[in-house]
């Protein structure tokens, strides 16, 4: 019995030892989440990134058996993107990176509010919300694209471009603002631009605003309850509950908004360009590096402006 006796704490210490934290737990699931991706990684895509950086350094022929020669060529492919070479548009290249960062992270932020405000809307308790989610989305998710098709073949293709010219474009908004503001030059243009850019900031949007109404649905309605008790307005419960508690959606809107705009642009066009119009390898590759660094370094800028927010937020009464 004694015996018995002492083996019984001991066993159950050593139960509790074997037993995960619930912080522990939650990262043995996120890991167990993340591994197909991780697989997926290293199978197709680390070895095409490293070989990407390889020949970025050389330059690249075919060998007569077959296959392709590589003799080092040190920097020289980038030292050409920006001395001698030209986009497919006859443009230096240091110009298309200035004008494709410009754009997009003009456009990211634009999106982003966009889709947190739009989000916010649907989320609202009202009579037939399913009704107007349904209808707001559909075009969405169909493509703008494709209802302005639909509206050239029911009104004609000229009134169809008419209404949208006449009525979004920036030189009528830059007219209309410098009459009726006194705001600067600089931010009138920016109003105007992100304004004519309407159709294509919305058709942009549905996957970040159906992201967005999922967290906002996910945030425990007695957060709310208790802020509302305590006599907090609109404001500052947006700052103190919902905008903390969509940090990690927002970090993720973030992350998808950008890798979304980066594909679209022409840089990534002028890569298919040089490496399989052209057949020029080494050059390809040097501009795909300098576009995955360029894609790193505005994530990183976005996500710390994103967080300098955050900070500011939850500071604020």
């Amino acid at each position: 019995m004694s015996m018995g006796n002492r083996t019984k704490p001991a066993d159950a210490l050593r139960v509790r030892r074997r037993r995960l934290t619930f912080q522990n737990m939650r990262k043995v699931h996120a890991f167990v989440f993340l591994l197909p991706w991780i697989i997926g990684f290293l199978l197709f895509f680390a070895l095409p990134v490293v070989h990407t950086l390889e020949y970025s350094f050389s330059q690249v022929s075919v060998a007569d058996q077959g296959g392709m020669n590589l003799a080092f060529h040190g920097v020289e492919n980038y030292i050409a993107l920006f001395r001698t070479e030209l986009s497919s548009k006859g443009q230096p290249f240091l110009r298309v990176f200035v004008e494709e960062n410009a754009r997009i992270l003009i456009s990211a932020p634009i999106m982003l509010v966009f889709s947190l405000f739009c989000a916010i809307l649907l989320n609202a308790n009202f009579k037939g919300r399913s009704v107007v989610r349904v209808i707001f989305f559909l075009p969405i998710v169909t493509g703008l694209d494709i209802v302005q098709k639909l509206l050239a073949v029911t009104s004609g293709t000229s009134m169809a471009d008419f209404s949208i010219d006449s009525f979004f474009s920036s030189g009528f908004l830059m007219d209309a603002l410098r009459q009726s503001s006194f705001l600067p030059e600089t931010v009138t243009e920016y109003i105007a631009g992100a304004v004519s850019g309407i159709f294509q900031v919305a058709s942009g949007c549905g996957v970040q605003i159906l992201i967005f109404l999922a967290g906002l649905q996910s945030i425990n309605r007695s957060l709310y309850e208790v802020a509302q008790i305590e006599g907090a307005t609109s404001y500052e419960t947006f700052w103190k509950v919902t905008f903390p508690m969509l940090g990690n959606v927002t970090t993720f809107v973030v992350v998808y908004s950008f890798v979304d705009l980066f594909l679209a642009s022409s840089i990534a066009s002028e890569i298919y360009n040089y490496a399989f119009m052209r057949a020029n390898i080494g050059l390809g590759a040097a501009l795909s590096s300098l576009f995955m660094v360029n894609v790193l370094l505005d994530l990183l800028l976005m996500l710390g402006i994103l967080k300098l927010l955050s900070g500011r937020g939850r500071r604020r009464a």
